[in-house]
C-alpha cells in the first residue's frame, strides 16, 4: 500500500507530459520492466496509437487480431510469453471509458502472475491521470488520431463526454461515423446520485456550420441541465437559445431522456429524428414517440414528457437517421429489419463495443458508395439496483 501511494504521488506530480515517463521509470525500478509501451484508441475505434514525442511515431497496432487489441477489446490483460521474456498487454479504462492499453515487456524469471493485479492497478492510476493531463497537453489526443481531423471532426469530438461509461446501474457505448470527418451528430450523459439523462441530437446541415448548430444546442441543454431544470424546461430554452440565433433557417432534432437509476422510470422528449429501439430477451421493437418539433424550428415552442419504464436486462439503441435511413444496394432501408438483426446479432457483445460492430455491419449493409450523412449510434445496457422497486409497465405514455 506504501509503494502503491507513493507511485500515485509520483504520477500527480509529473508534467502533463512526462506520466509515460513517470510510468516507465517505476516498472523498470520495481518489477525490471524491460520496455513499456502505452497506445491510444483512435477516434474510428481501428488502431492503438503510440504516444510518443511526435504523432505518428510509433506503428499502429491493429484492434483486432493482435494481443494488445485483444486486451483492449475483452478489457482483461492479455499475455504473450517469449523465451525470456513476458509481454504483458493491459487495458486502460477509467469508469468504462476505454481510453488504451499499456504493454510492459517483464524479463521471464521476473514474472509471476501475482504481478497482473499490480500492473492493473498501475493502469488505473495513469488513466485517471491522463484525463486530468489533457487539460494541459495535446500529447494524448494526438495519439489518438490516425489521420488528420476536420475542423467539423475537431469540434464535434471535443464536445463529446466520452465513448463509454460504467455505473453499476447501467452501461453506455457510443461511436460516430465517418470519425475524422462528422458533422452535426452528437450525443451527451451526465449522471448523477440517481438519475442518468442522455441526449442524441442530429444538427442539420453540413460541415462546420453544422458543428456550431450542435454545439450551441448541447451547451444549452447542459445549461439547462445545470440550472436544475426539468426535461421539458431543458427541450425549452435549448429551443429558445438555437431560434434566437438562427430564426428557424436552421434547426436540431434531439432526442432527450432522464432515467432514474432506483425505479427505471424514463422521461422522455423526442424533438426530431433520432429513433429508439429496445431489446428485450430476443424481441426487437422499436419504441415510439410522439414527435415534437426540433429545436429551433419555431419561437416558443412548448415540450412535453413522455414516460415509460427500463427492466433490468434491457438494451436500448439509439441512432440518427444516417443509420435507419441508410439504404442497401437494392434499396431497403437498414432500420426497417437489418437492424433487428444486427441487434440481435451482437446481443453478447457489451455496449462499448455494440455501436462500432452495428456501424460497421451498416457499412457492409451499404455497399461501396460512401455513406452520404453521419451515423451515430449509442448503445445502453439496463442493469438497475437490486433492491430498488419500481412499475413493471413498459409502455409509453403522455405526461398529464
Amino acid at each position: 500500500m506504501e509503494r502503491s501511494a507513493a507511485f500515485e504521488r509520483e504520477l500527480r506530480g509529473a508534467a502533463p507530459h512526462a506520466l509515460l515517463d513517470v510510468v516507465t521509470t517505476a516498472l523498470a525500478e520495481r518489477y525490471g520492466a524491460l520496455n513499456v509501451e502505452l497506445r491510444m484508441a483512435d477516434y474510428a475505434m481501428r488502431s492503438l496509437q503510440a504516444v510518443g514525442d511526435r504523432p505518428g511515431a510509433g506503428e499502429p497496432v491493429a484492434v483486432h487480431g493482435t494481443p494488445q487489441g485483444r486486451a483492449f477489446g475483452a478489457q482483461e490483460a492479455s499475455l504473450a510469453r517469449g523465451r525470456a521474456h513476458v509481454d504483458v498487454h493491459l487495458p486502460v479504462t477509467i469508469r468504462g471509458d476505454r481510453l488504451g492499453v499499456l504493454s510492459v515487456r517483464v524479463p521471464a524469471d521476473r514474472f509471476t502472475q501475482d504481478l497482473v493485479p499490480e500492473l492493473e492497478y498501475v493502469c488505473q492510476a495513469l488513466g485517471h491521470e491522463i484525463l486530468v493531463a489533457e487539460r494541459d497537453t495535446d500529447l494524448y489526443v494526438l495519439a489518438r488520431r490516425a489521420a488528420r481531423l476536420t475542423l467539423a471532426a475537431e469540434m464535434q469530438w471535443q464536445l463529446l463526454p466520452g465513448r463509454s461509461c460504467e455505473r453499476d446501474e447501467f452501461a453506455l457505448g457510443a461511436h460516430l461515423e465517418p470519425a475524422y470527418a462528422i458533422f452535426g451528430d452528437s450525443y451527451d450523459w451526465s449522471v448523477s446520485a440517481d438519475h442518468l439523462t442522455l441526449s442524441v441530437a442530429n444538427g442539420m446541415g453540413e460541415g462546420i456550420e453544422a458543428a456550431l448548430l450542435s454545439n450551441l444546442a448541447v451547451s444549452a441543454l447542459r445549461n439547462a441541465r445545470r440550472a436544475g431544470l426539468g426535461l421539458a424546461d431543458q427541450a425549452a430554452l435549448a429551443d429558445q437559445a438555437v431560434y434566437s440565433h438562427y430564426q428557424g433557417r436552421a434547426h436540431v432534432s434531439v432526442l432527450l431522456l432522464r432515467f432514474d437509476c432506483n425505479t427505471g422510470e424514463v422521461e422522455a422528449v423526442d424533438a426530431g429524428s433520432p429513433r429508439m429501439w429496445r431489446l428485450r430477451g430476443r424481441t426487437v421493437e422499436a419504441v415510439p414517440f410522439d414527435h415534437q418539433l426540433p429545436l429551433g424550428m419555431f419561437e416558443d415552442t412548448v415540450y412535453t414528457v413522455q414516460r415509460f419504464t427500463v427492466r433490468p436486462g434491457d438494451r436500448l439503441l439509439f441512432g440518427s437517421d444516417g443509420v435507419y435511413d441508410a439504404s442497401s444496394p437494392g434499396g431497403e432501408r437498414y432500420g426497417e429489419r437489418a437492424l433487428s438483426r444486427s441487434l440481435l446479432g451482437t446481443a453478447l457483445l457489451p455496449p462499448a463495443q455494440v455501436p462500432h460492430a452495428v456501424l460497421r455491419e451498416l457499412a457492409g449493409y451499404h455497399g461501396e458508395t460512401p455513406l452520404d450523412d453521419d451515423a451515430l449510434v449509442v448503445c445502453l445496457d439496463w442493469y438497475g439496483r437490486p433492491d430498488a422497486g419500481g412499475p413493471a409497465a413498459a409502455t409509453v405514455t403522455p405526461e398529464s
